[in-house]
């Protein structure tokens, strides 16, 4: 198995992060250097452009080519840029001759706050990056490539952004990885405990905390909650193995249960793992299965006492997710027999669960002891705007305030239109009245919903004053309707309004 560098001398890793900082290794940096082409092409894990950006000799040159490109540079050269001595001791670098080599992927990465952090992972396993996990070949020297351990990709920003980022006193980060979650963690958990069943993944993530500059975390080897017992936490993140195939070969994306088990078993599991008002979120693959519904599936695996929120952001068909998947572990390389023997194989693992397509998506649990727990389950394939995290966390506290307002109780509560909602009509040129009226977020999920002249009318009042009641009354007055039947049916209207963040609750 090949030698992963040491984070054990804080001081010399210190050393090694300033010489990145002061060469502007950083996420800025890098698009100031390559410029808009060439650093959307390295995500294409085209290097041709970045190699071109980078036939300069300064500091940031060298290190965009020893750490992303993984090209050799001169000694020389190498220790104009870093701590040569400290990276050689310590297996950042390695030397043949005149020149160095870096052993690990070393990519920049920007934190929510503008923080300058490092993601550590294995040569060529940078999602995205020079090589790509389908570029990386057999791995480096003498490891495994089901081991392998992959750098930041669309997935581990996409849960990143998700997550509800309040302070709390402990986090969980499930299936670290190269620790991505784990350094998003550490900046608002009093407490890190980070799990892996992939041992190298551990290594890599305590690198990556080392070199941003994070607290330690508690890390621990073992598969799903085996790892903690029986301890509880305030949040649970976790970008897990979700891929659904017909075998286990490679740890970071086969979990080794048959269909989507891992995940339904990683969610079944979360309630016990959470204490009172704490937050399970991950991301998750699940099947289609003939027959059934898969909201249906999904909302039954959800524990009891756990409000949920499941989003169905893609579905692919069978064909075309055994595609990416093998394309993904580089078997379209392969001969052609050997490619198509595959192809048939994940076919065969679907035809016998009666699958008919994949959906991607999240899943957020909140454990609120509810005894009428509010489980949604729907699909939104549109653009959303990413931190999604604080929308995530409103979303919750809308649902505990419906729970605990009858009807009575929601007409004498007073609302707010949300920031950035905006009134779109619809209808022919020159009509006197649109055919109907669209309210439509910018913020947050983006969405649209059609309302009725009461609906728009009544949104568009609510700044906080009024009570809902008392918006409703004057409505009936100007446009003529009895208040007792307005507001007898407009309760379901106002409920939906405020499920989907058009309205917000006032307190008090």
């Amino acid at each position: 198995m090949s030698t992963l560098p040491s984070a054990a001398a804080p001081s010399r890793t210190a050393r090694l992060r300033d010489a990145l900082l002061a060469a502007d290794f950083t996420a800025d940096g890098l698009l100031d250097l390559l410029g808009a082409p060439a650093y959307a092409a390295l995500a294409r894990s085209e290097t041709v452009p970045a190699l071109r950006a980078t036939r300069g000799d300064g500091p940031l040159e060298t290190l965009v080519r020893l750490f992303l490109l993984q090209r050799p540079v001169g000694r020389a050269r190498a220790s104009a840029a870093l701590p040569l001595d400290d990276c050689l001791a310590d297996g950042w670098l390695t030397a043949a001759g005149d020149e160095v080599r870096a052993t690990v992927d070393v990519r920049p990465y920007g934190g929510p706050d503008g923080e300058d952090w490092w993601i550590v992972s294995d040569l060529g396993c940078a999602v995205g990056g020079a090589g790509g996990i389908a570029g990386g070949g057999a791995g480096p020297a003498g490891t495994d490539r089901s081991e392998l351990v992959l750098g930041v990709g669309g997935a581990s920003t996409t849960l990143a952004g998700l997550t509800v980022r309040t302070p709390v006193g402990s986090a969980l980060d499930l299936g670290t990885g190269s620790g991505i979650q784990a350094l998003h963690a550490a900046q608002h958990a009093g407490r890190v405990t980070a799990t892996d069943l992939n041992p190298r993944a551990l290594r890599f993530a305590r690198l990556t905390l080392a070199l941003s500059g994070a607290p330690e975390a508690d890390l621990r080897q073992g598969s799903l909650f085996e790892p903690v017992a029986d301890e509880t936490f305030d949040l649970i993140v976790s970008n897990p193995p979700f891929v659904i195939s017909p075998g286990a070969r490679l740890t970071y994306r086969d979990g080794g249960m048959g269909g989507d088990d891992l995940c339904r078993t990683l969610v079944g599991q979360a309630a016990a793992r959470l204490n009172d008002g704490g937050y399970c979120q991950l991301l998750a693959n699940w099947q289609h299965v003939e027959g059934e519904d898969w909201r249906e599936r999904l909302t039954s695996w959800v524990p009891a006492g756990c409000d949920a929120w499941i989003v169905q952001r893609e579905v692919q068909d069978v064909a075309q997710y055994a595609e990416l998947w093998l394309r993904d572990a580089g078997d379209h390389r392969t001969g052609p027999e050997e490619y198509a023997a595959r192809y048939d194989a994940w076919l065969d693992e679907f035809e016998t669960r009666r699958t008919k397509g994949i959906g991607f998506g999240w899943i957020t649990l909140y454990k609120s002891g509810a005894d009428r727990p509010s489980v949604i389950a729907e699909e939104w394939p549109h653009p959303v705007e990413q931190p999604l995290g604080p929308s995530v966390r409103e979303h919750f506290e809308r649902q505990a305030f419906l729970r605990a307002h009858d009807d009575a109780a929601l007409l004498g509560a007073r609302f707010r239109l949300a920031p950035e909602v905006v009134q779109e009509q619809v209808g022919l040129p020159g009509a006197e009245d649109p055919e109907h009226v669209v309210l439509r977020q910018n913020r947050g999920m983006r969405r649209a919903t059609k309302v009725d002249t009461v609906g728009a009318g009544f949104a568009g009042v609510c700044d906080g004053t009024l009570s809902a009641g008392r918006i409703l009354d004057a409505i009936a007055q100007l446009i003529g309707e009895d208040p007792v039947l307005l507001r007898d049916r407009t309760p379901e209207s106002i409920r939906l309004l405020v499920e989907q963040g058009f309205l917000i609750p006032e307190a008090g």
